[in-house]
């Protein structure tokens, strides 16, 4: 651990300072709000994985097993890929906000609607079909 200077912010540890890549320390009001975000994504998540469970749980007379495997792979595929991008990207902003650089895209947002859109497309499909 670094020695804290009097005047100025205390020290960072060598781990955050690698991690972060120097910088100044962000008004702190800025980090939570990012900190905020980064849970909203895990909620996110976290809703995901419970609705790729409750397809394979409580749709067995409702769907047939591959609609159930495709749909509840697609939203435990996405709960997953998304818990892993958002501490990569709560790592992303924090860094553009401590070199002053602009706060960088949320790439998982694409992947994450085209994955919503094919599960949604799935359900579709499948009440279309089941109506005839």
């Amino acid at each position: 651990m670094t020695t804290p200077d009097p005047d100025g912010p205390p020290a960072r540890g060598r781990f955050t300072s690698k991690v972060f890549a120097g910088g100044r320390e962000p008004d702190p009001r800025f980090t939570l709000a990012n900190e905020r975000t980064f849970l909203a994504w895990i909620r996110t998540s976290l809703a995901l994985t419970a609705g790729g469970i409750a397809v394979e749980a409580f749709t067995g007379s409702v769907f047939d097993p591959l609609t159930r495997m495709v749909l509840g792979s697609v939203l435990l595929g996405l709960a997953g890929l998304l818990a892993v991008t958002a501490g990569f990207r709560w790592i992303r902003v924090e860094r553009a906000m401590r070199h002053g650089r602009p706060l960088p895209l949320p790439l998982v947002v694409p992947v994450l609607a085209t994955g919503g859109a094919v599960a949604a497309g799935v359900l579709l499909v499948f009440l279309l079909l089941r109506q005839v």
